[in-house]
C-alpha cells in the first residue's frame, strides 16, 4: 500500500509514516517500521539546508533535546527552530538511519523561504517561528493556531467520545504496547493515514494556509529521492500531511505553487534545547504538556508506573518529605486500580497525580507543583558538539564558559561571586559583557549575605532563545570583548539623553571595556555640556558616581570619571535651587527624587578622606548649602523644604534646635494646611521617618500640635497626604507613635552634657548610656573607614546632649 501511510511487503512505493511530533508512541512505532522495511533512504520533515548537519546527530557529544536553528544571515533576529527530543519520531528515524548507514534527506519547505515570509509574524522566535517550521501538525492543541484551524487529534478524540484530546491520544498510542512479535509495524500508520484522509476530505487544509505550499515542496523532494534511491523509501512526517503526499499531482502544478516565493540567505546549525521549551506553556505551538513524562515512557524498559513513582519518591525525599517504599507500593496499586476503573490501558498522569496526592501527599496538593516542574516537565538541557557550525562569537562564548568553569544549565540557580578572586572576576566580566550585548544569560540580584562592593550575586538560566541573541550580537565582533566594545561605542554615539550615557559608562566599567570607555567619556562630556536641565543632570549623576566607586573596587583608572562627576555635581548645585520654586505636586515629587539621588551621590563621591580626595569635604559642604537654601525658601513647595530639612538633619548639619525651628515655621498657622502636610511628608516620609518621631518627642509634639490645630474645612484635604506618609511605616512604629500621642509627649527641658539625664521617652531608657555608646565606637570606625584617632580623645558626638544624639544621624 503506497497511498495512505503504509504498504505491504511487496514494496510498491514509499512508506509514508505519519507521526505526532514529540510522541514516544510514534517514535517506537517508527523504529519498528524502519526495522521491518529497511528502506534505502529516510526522508524527514525538516529544512533541507540541514542535510549536511545530519552526521552530527551521531556524535558522542550530541545529547537531546536539541533543535535545528535557522536564521537569516543578514538579519539573525529572523529565526526558526525545529526542536527534537529523544522521543521525537524524527530523531529516532535519523539515528536509525545513521546506525544503518542509510542516507537522510529533509524535505520540508527550505528555511530560506520560511524566514523570508516572516513579515506576517510567523517566523519570529519565541515559538511562532516554530509553527512556521512545520509544527502545526497532528496532535497540536491549538495553543499557537488561529481559531479557524482544525485540530486533527481533537476531532478524532471527539469522534471517539473523549472530551480530552490528549487523553485519547495517550490511550490509543502512547500507552499501548508494540503489538507483540510478528505484528505488522505498518498497520498503525495505515489506520492513522486513513483517519487523516477522511479529515482532509472534510476540512481541506484545515485553515493551515501555508500547508499546500509546504506539501508541494515535499512532493518535489519525494520525486527527486525516488529518482536517486528508487521507491524503497521511508517518509517520516506529520500525520496531517500523509494524504497530501500520497496525492497524485503533476510536477508542474507543484512547481507553480512554489513560484515567486521570497527568499533569503539562511544559516542552519544545531543548538541545545530544553524540556521546558517543549512544553505547551512556553508558547510552543506543537508543544506537549509533559515532556518529562513522555521521556520516561520512551526510555523506561518496562514497568513505567513503578519506575515513575520511584522517581517521585526520590524527589520528595530530597525535599524532606517522609516517603517510604511502602508509599510507593501503595501508590502503584492505587494508580493501577484507578486506570482499571476508568478503562485506561495504562495509568496516566491523571491517575499518578491522584495516587501521589492520596498516598504521598496526605490528601494535599503540596507536592504537585514540585513534581510537575521537576519531573513532568523537567529541566533537561541538551548538548551540541563543539564542531557544530556556529558564529565565531558563539565559539568564543563557549571557550570562555569552559575556561571559567561556568556551564550553561536549564535549571535556574544563584551564583555568588567574590570579585577579589581571579576566576570570579572573570565570570563577572563575562556576564556583564553578555548583558551589554543583549544576551541575558544572568541577571544580577540582591545578595542574601554580604552587600559589599566585592560581592555580586547572579541568577543564571540558559534559555534556547539565547542562541538567536548570540547570532544577532555576532555582527558586533568575533569575540565577546570586541563585540561588547563595539556595541558600547555605538550606543554612546546614538544615546539621546545624558542619563543613558552615564548608565553606559557604569556598564563599561562593570564589564571592563577599557577601549570603549574613552568613547563613552567623550560622549558624556558632550552631552553634559549641552544639557541644561537640572533634572537630567541629577538623573545622570548617581550612575556616574557608582561608576567611580566600581572603578576603584575593580582596579580601573576612574580619574576621568571622577572629574566629570565632580563637574556634573557642581552644575546640579548651581541649578537646583532656582529649579525648585513654583513646582506643582507632580513636579515636586520628581524633584524630591532628584534631591535624594543627588544626596546619595554626593555621599559616595565626597568620602571623608582628605588625603586621597581633598575635594570630598568641599562637595559635602557646598551641597549642605544648597539644601539650606531649599529648606528656607518660602516659595519652594513644602515637600521639598521638608525633605531638604530631613537630609540636613541626617547629616548633622542643623545646629541645636535647627530642625524644631524649621518645623515650627513650616507648621505655623499662616502656612496653608496642604503645604504643611507636604512638609511633613518630605520630612518624615519613608520607612525610617517614623523612628525619627519615636525617638525625638519634640518633633512629634510639633506635628501633634499642628495636626490638632488644622481647621475642620482643611482637614479633609490634609488627611490623604498624612495617611500616605504614615502608611509607609511598619505596624510596630505606627503602634508606638499612637501610644506616645495617647500618653502625650514629655515636655521636660533638655539638660546640657554632664547634668542630670533627660527624662525618658515612654518605652525608652532615661537618656544616653555613654559607656554602651563608647563600646561600639571601634566597630563603627572600622565600618565607616575612620582612623583610630579620627575623632580625638572625646568624640564630638558623645559631647553633645542626649537629645542631639537622637536626632543627628551620620
Amino acid at each position: 500500500m503506497s497511498g495512505r501511510g503504509g504498504r505491504t511487503t511487496d514494496r510498491c512505493g514509499p512508506v509514508l509514516l505519519g507521526v505526532r511530533h514529540h510522541g514516544p508512541g510514534s517514535a517506537r512505532a517508527v523504529r519498528a517500521a524502519l526495522e521491518q522495511c529497511t528502506p534505502a533512504a529516510v526522508l524527514i520533515e525538516g529544512p533541507p539546508e540541514a542535510d549536511e548537519l545530519v552526521p552530527l546527530a551521531a556524535h558522542e557529544e550530541m545529547r537531546p533535546p536539541v533543535a535545528l536553528l535557522a536564521h537569516a544571515q543578514d538579519d539573525p533576529g529572523r529565526a526558526a527552530f525545529w526542536p527534537l527530543a529523544e522521543f521525537s519520531p524524527e530523531w529516532v528515524a535519523m539515528r536509525w538511519a545513521l546506525e544503518h548507514g542509510v542516507p537522510v534527506r529533509f524535505i520540508d519547505l527550505p528555511a530560506a523561504h520560511s524566514l523570508a515570509g516572516g513579515d506576517d509574524g510567523e517566523t519570529a522566535d519565541e515559538g511562532t517561528g516554530e509553527q512556521e517550521a512545520g509544527e502545526q501538525e497532528a496532535g497540536e492543541q491549538g495553543a499557537g493556531a488561529a481559531e479557524v484551524r482544525i485540530d486533527p487529534i481533537g476531532v478524532l478524540a471527539e469522534t471517539a467520545g473523549y472530551d480530552d484530546p490528549e487523553r485519547w491520544w495517550e490511550d490509543v498510542v502512547e500507552h499501548r504496547g508494540g503489538g507483540g512479535a510478528g505484528a505488522d509495524a505498518l498497520a498503525p500508520f495505515a489506520a492513522l493515514a486513513e483517519a487523516m484522509a477522511a479529515l482532509r476530505e472534510t476540512y481541506g487544509d484545515g485553515g493551515h494556509d501555508r500547508d499546500p505550499v509546504r506539501e508541494a515542496h515535499m512532493r518535489l523532494r519525494l520525486r527527486a529521492a525516488r529518482k536517486e534511491f528508487g521507491d524503497d523509501l521511508a517518509v517520516v512526517c506529520g500525520a496531517w500531511h500523509v494524504p497530501a503526499l500520497a496525492q497524485r499531482t503533476t510536477m508542474t502544478a507543484d512547481r507553480q505553487l512554489l513560484k515567486g516565493l521570497p527568499k533569503v540567505k539562511a544559516a542552519v546549525t544545531w543548538v541545545p534545547w530544553t524540556h521546558r521549551r517543549l512544553s505547551r506553556r512556553s508558547g510552543y505551538g506543537a508543544g506537549i504538556a509533559s515532556p518529562g513524562w513522555y521521556g520516561h515512557l520512551f526510555s523506561a524498559p518496562d514497568r513505567p508506573v513503578e519506575r515513575w513513582l520511584t522517581k517521585v519518591a526520590g524527589l520528595l525525599r530530597e525535599e524532606d518529605y517522609a516517603v517510604s517504599s511502602a508509599h510507593v507500593i501503595e501508590a502503584v496499586r492505587l494508580a493501577e486500580g484507578l486506570a482499571t476503573v476508568r478503562g485506561r490501558p495504562l495509568a496516566g498522569l491523571t491517575e499518578l497525580d491522584d495516587a501521589v496526592r492520596a498516598v504521598m501527599g496526605d490528601g494535599t496538593d503540596a507536592p504537585s507543583l514540585l513534581i510537575h516542574d521537576r519531573l513532568v516537565v523537567g529541566e533537561v538541557l541538551g548538548e551540541v558538539p563543539e564542531d557544530a557550525p556556529a558564529v565565531p562569537l558563539q565559539r568564543d562564548i563557549a571557550r570562555s564558559q569552559r575556561t571559567l568553569r561556568l556551564k550553561p544549565e536549564a535549571l535556574e540557580r544563584e551564583l555568588e561571586l567574590d570579585l577579589r578572586k581571579e576566576t570570579d572576576a572573570g565570570r563577572s566580566r563575562l556576564l556583564h559583557r553578555l548583558r551589554l550585548l543583549g544576551i541575558p544569560w544572568g541577571d544580577p540580584t540582591r545578595s542574601r549575605g554580604s552587600t559589599g562592593t566585592f560581592r555580586e550575586t547572579w541568577r543564571l538560566r540558559w534559555e534556547p532563545e539565547l542562541a538567536v541573541r548570540v547570532a544577532e550580537a555576532g555582527i558586533w565582533g568575533t569575540t565577546v570583548l570586541s563585540a561588547a566594545t563595539a556595541k558600547a561605542a555605538s550606543e554612546a554615539a546614538g544615546a539621546a539623553h545624558l542619563a543613558e550615557v552615564t548608565a553606559l559608562a557604569e556598564r563599561c566599567l562593570l564589564a571592563e571595556l577599557p577601549d570603549a570607555l574613552p568613547v563613552v567619556m567623550q560622549a558624556l562630556s558632550d552631552r553634559a555640556a549641552l544639557d541644561a536641565d537640572v533634572g537630567h543632570l541629577a538623573q545622570a549623576l548617581p550612575a556616574l558616581v557608582r561608576s567611580v566607586r566600581y572603578g576603584d573596587v575593580r582596579g580601573t583608572d576612574a580619574v576621568a570619571l571622577r572629574e566629570v562627576a565632580t563637574g556634573l555635581a557642581e552644575r546640579v548645585f548651581v541649578g537646583l535651587p532656582p529649579a525648585c520654586p513654583g513646582l506643582d505636586a507632580d513636579g515636586a515629587a520628581d524633584m524630591r527624587g532628584h534631591l535624594d539621588a543627588t544626596h546619595q551621590a554626593v555621599g559616595l563621591l565626597g568620602q571623608p578622606d582628605t588625603e586621597r580626595r581633598p575635594e570630598g569635604n568641599g562637595l559635602r559642604t557646598r551641597w549642605a548649602g544648597v539644601l539650606r537654601a531649599v529648606s528656607e525658601r518660602d516659595t519652594v513647595p513644602g515637600l521639598l523644604r521638608g525633605r531638604a530639612t530631613r537630609l540636613l538633619l541626617d547629616d548633622g548639619e542643623l545646629g541645636d534646635g535647627g530642625a524644631e525651628r524649621l518645623m515650627g515655621l513650616a507648621l505655623s498657622p499662616g502656612t496653608p494646611p496642604t503645604d504643611a502636610a507636604g512638609w511633613i511628608e518630605g520630612f518624615v516620609g519613608g520607612g525610617d521617618g517614623g523612628m525619627l518621631l519615636v525617638h525625638d518627642e519634640r518633633l512629634l509634639a510639633l506635628v501633634d500640635g499642628w495636626l490638632t490645630g488644622v481647621p475642620d474645612a482643611a482637614f479633609t484635604d490634609v488627611l490623604p497626604l498624612l495617611r500616605r506618609t504614615f502608611a509607609e511605616y511598619e505596624s510596630g512604629v505606627r503602634r508606638t507613635l499612637g501610644e506616645l500621642v495617647r500618653r502625650g509627649p514629655a515636655t521636660a527641658p533638655r539638660h546640657p552634657a554632664g547634668d542630670a539625664p533627660d527624662a525618658a521617652v515612654p518605652g525608652f531608657g532615661p537618656g544616653l548610656d555613654r559607656d554602651r555608646a563608647a563600646a561600639v565606637l571601634p566597630t563603627l570606625r572600622m565600618l565607616l573607614g575612620i582612623g583610630q584617632h579620627g575623632f580625638g580623645d572625646d568624640p564630638p558626638e558623645l559631647s553633645r546632649p542626649a537629645d542631639d544624639l537622637t536626632g543627628a544621624r551620620t
